[in-house]
Formats: C-alpha cells, sequence, structure tokens
C-alpha cells in the first residue's frame, strides 16, 4: 500500500454528506460518506468500513473525486465491446432500410433482420447476429411498424391542395353563414364490427405465439361515427347496413351534438351513401367531401383502429344483438374520454390556421 493521498481542499465532510442526500446514485452515496469519514479526521480503515470494501478500494475512489469531484463517484456504465459497424457503414445502411427492398433482386418485399444482415456480410464482410443489428437499427431511430395502406392511384397533389385549401373553403362556408355564427369541424366515417373479428397484437413471451378465439361467421353490423376533435365530442348510431337511410339518421344524430347556435362543417369521404341525392341535411350541417383514396385525411380512421385495438377485437360475437352491445359500448367509452378524441383528431392543416 503507498502512501495516502490527500483529499482536495475545495470540499469537507459537510460538503459530501448534504452531496450525499441529494444523490439518486446508492453507490454514490455509499462512496461520498465513505470520504467523508476521511474530510472528518477518520483513518482509511474507517472510510473502507463505511464503504464496504478494501482500502486499495478506498484509494481508488479517492483519485477518482480529486480529478472529477463528486461526479467521479458516480457509477458508470461499462463501455462494452466496440461497434462492428463504423458510421459511414451505418449510413449505408439506413439508405438500404428506407429505400426497401426490390423484390426482384433481394427476393423479398420487406427487410427481416437475416436479410439485413445478409446485406451487410455481403457489402461489408461483417458477420452481425440478428441481435446486434436489432440494437443498430434501434440506436439509428428505426421501428418494426405497421404500414398504413395507401391506395395505389391516389393523388398526392390532390391531398395537398386539399390541405392548403382548406381555410378557404371554410370562409366560404362562413359566408353564408349570420355573422359571428362559430364553425365546428367533424369528421365523419363507418366501421365494420362483424363475427369474423380481428385478432390485434399481444404482450407474450419471447419465442411463444398468443393465439385468440376467431369466429368464422359473417354477421355483422356498421359503426357511424363522427367527431369533433377540437371540442373532444362525438356523435355515433350502430347500424345494420350503409344506405342513405342509416346516413341521414347519422346526420340528424351529428346535428344534435353541434352546440347551439353552430354550425358544423363534416368532413367525410366520397361514399355514395355520404353524397346521394336522397339525403336530409340538417340545417346546421355542411357537407365537405375529401379526394377520394385519402383516407389519412381522416382522423376517423384512427378512432376505428383505437376502439379495435382496446374493445373490440379478440372477441367471438354470439349474435348481432352482441355485436350491436359490444359496439356502443367502446363508442360510449370513447365519449367518456374526450381527451382522447382530442389526442387522436386534431390535425394541424384542419385546425391551425
Amino acid at each position: 500500500m503507498g502512501q495516502a493521498l490527500a483529499l482536495r481542499e475545495d470540499f469537507d465532510g459537510s460538503d459530501l454528506r448534504r452531496l450525499a442526500r441529494g444523490s439518486r446514485d446508492a453507490d454514490q452515496t455509499r462512496r461520498l460518506l465513505a470520504l467523508a469519514v476521511i474530510y472528518a479526521g477518520g483513518s482509511r480503515a474507517e472510510a473502507a468500513r463505511t464503504g464496504g470494501v478494501g482500502r486499495q478500494i478506498v484509494r481508488d475512489w479517492v483519485m477518482r473525486f480529486n480529478a472529477e469531484g463528486p461526479e467521479g463517484l458516480i457509477t458508470r456504465k461499462a463501455p462494452g465491446s466496440p461497434s462492428k459497424l463504423n458510421d459511414v457503414q451505418r449510413a449505408a445502411l439506413v439508405q438500404v432500410v428506407e429505400r426497401g427492398p426490390n423484390p426482384k433482386v433481394d427476393g423479398v418485399v420487406r427487410w427481416r433482420l437475416l436479410d439485413l444482415a445478409a446485406w451487410v456480410w455481403d457489402r461489408f464482410g461483417i458477420s452481425l447476429s440478428e441481435a446486434t443489428l436489432s440494437r443498430e437499427l434501434k440506436a439509428l431511430g428505426f421501428s418494426k411498424l405497421s404500414a398504413r395502406p395507401r391506395h395505389y392511384a391516389q393523388d398526392a397533389d390532390a391531398i395537398d391542395a386539399f390541405k392548403k385549401n382548406f381555410p378557404a373553403r371554410l370562409a366560404n362556408v362562413r359566408t353564408t353563414l349570420p355573422p359571428g355564427t362559430e364553425i365546428e369541424i367533424w369528421f365523419q366515417d363507418e366501421a365494420r364490427v362483424g363475427q369474423k373479428n380481428k385478432i390485434t397484437r399481444r404482450w407474450a413471451r419471447r419465442g411463444t405465439r398468443p393465439s385468440a378465439p376467431h369466429d368464422q361467421r359473417t354477421q355483422s353490423a356498421y359503426i357511424f361515427g363522427a367527431i369533433c376533435p377540437e371540442r373532444g365530442k362525438g356523435a355515433g348510431l350502430v347500424m345494420p347496413r350503409c344506405d342513405s337511410e342509416a346516413m341521414t339518421a347519422h346526420l340528424a344524430e351529428i346535428s344534435t351534438m353541434v352546440a347551439p347556435g353552430a354550425h358544423g362543417v363534416v368532413i367525410l369521404d366520397q361514399a355514395g351513401w355520404h353524397l346521394s341525392g336522397s339525403l336530409a341535411i340538417p340545417e346546421n350541417i355542411t357537407l365537405l367531401p375529401l379526394p377520394s383514396r385519402a383516407p389519412e385525411l381522416n382522423p376517423v380512421e384512427n378512432v376505428w383502429q383505437y376502439l379495435r385495438d382496446n374493445w373490440l377485437s379478440n372477441h367471438v360475437f354470439e349474435n348481432y344483438d352482441d355485436i350491436l352491445s359490444y359496439c356502443c359500448e367502446a363508442w360510449n367509452r370513447l365519449i367518456e374520454r374526450p381527451w382522447k378524441i382530442m389526442t387522436i383528431g386534431l390535425r394541424d392543416w384542419a385546425h391551425e390556421f
């Protein structure tokens, strides 16, 4: 054992005890209290007993404290093995992942970890396990996400134009109303819920494959749903079919939920029963059709996903009445959560201009 090292002079025992009380690192607290013993005139042996270590370890703590102060006593994460990929190789990997595979060349329609590991080997001669590659991808900001369906004939320019011109179209509606009339923005859509139900993801142990009941019968009902995200409210009906009669009933329901004296602009897709000439449209509602093949502009699509993920999937419905009961219960649960309607439904292009 060499000569005892002196502690730095810009701290004292009371300082270290105060820092120990505020520390959230248990090991740092123990080390600070051990060094506080030395500041108070105690021996290195006493400090070692306080810290529960040997005297040589206390000497190491003193060296770290003298060099870096209290931060030097915080437990540090082991650096681990150096990464096999450098920044240039990571950048190439990012490009490959974002570009996606070419089915004719790569033989797959989506990248799997083993495919990317094979690409890294072919390109750089570096062998990576799937677990290591997964960590690399997560560190680069990637995660395995469900792809959102997009119609192959979708017109991106029409979608951009709808967002850009939305304030002007809303202003045109305002010119037809009495001065000072408040406008509420509503979104409307329908979802089919039936005995041939959805199965959602669930937590399970790695290496297992969880199961869920799945019916093959075909009875179904339709939830007609509309939300006003800015006010956190909604209007819904459960109907046996989608037609003009059902849509008329839903518009009447929306009309009752529009605030007294306000006017509701209902944004909806171009389904035939949405634009039928036989619809009875209430006076306090104006219909505003979305561009064709643009479901991502309608946040009610996300409402359906929320209802299925939380309350409607993984069920076996005995009959139509059972479907009706579950649909009504799910919708009413949503209405009880106005903050959730706001979170799901608010869109910058519709609400922030």
